[in-house]
């Protein structure tokens, strides 16, 4: 088990696109979401599947389990999840010693693009790089697991 800290925003612009370090292409689906806990498994780039575990501990930090499973398992799960998936390119930069997830969803949440600030504690305190818009960190309705059930926040997709 890992403990994951991050926070997470909304980007305004393209300007992180210069620093981008590595890319990958994701898709995550939901098998089960039961209020701050939820099981998914995600392929990425189609080469290499994990299953993962997130129980919410506060706003900012989960407890994360993650399996590597095989992908051929991983495409069955994702059939079976109902239609509860993201689609998205991962791509990271690192920013002052601090790793950014900037996510650009595709699918009926294209358009959409934010970043979570990978941290090693709630009381780090990274700065923000200027192409980053509100923090919707804490906010549910923004978690992935929402997103794949109830699409984007406020426009009924």
């Amino acid at each position: 088990m890992t403990l994951e800290i991050e926070r997470k925003f909304l980007v305004e612009n393209d300007a992180w696109r210069n620093a981008v370090e590595t890319s990958k292409a994701i898709v995550q689906a939901y098998v089960a979401i039961d209020g701050d806990a939820s099981m998914r498994v995600r392929i990425s780039d189609e080469t290499k599947a994990q299953l993962t575990v997130k129980v919410g501990v506060s706003e900012m930090t989960r407890h994360e389990f993650e399996y590597s499973i095989p992908v051929a398992d991983a495409r069955a799960m994702t059939e079976a999840s109902r239609g509860r998936l993201v689609e998205k390119t991962r791509h990271i930069i690192t920013i002052e010693g601090f790793v950014w997830e900037v996510d650009v969803y595709e699918g009926r949440l294209a358009g959409l693009v934010t970043a979570e600030g990978e941290m090693g504690s709630e009381r780090d305190t990274p700065s923000l790089p200027s192409w980053l818009g509100r923090e919707v960190t804490g906010d549910p309705a923004w978690s992935n697991a929402m997103l794949a059930m109830n699409g984007r926040p406020g426009d009924g997709s």
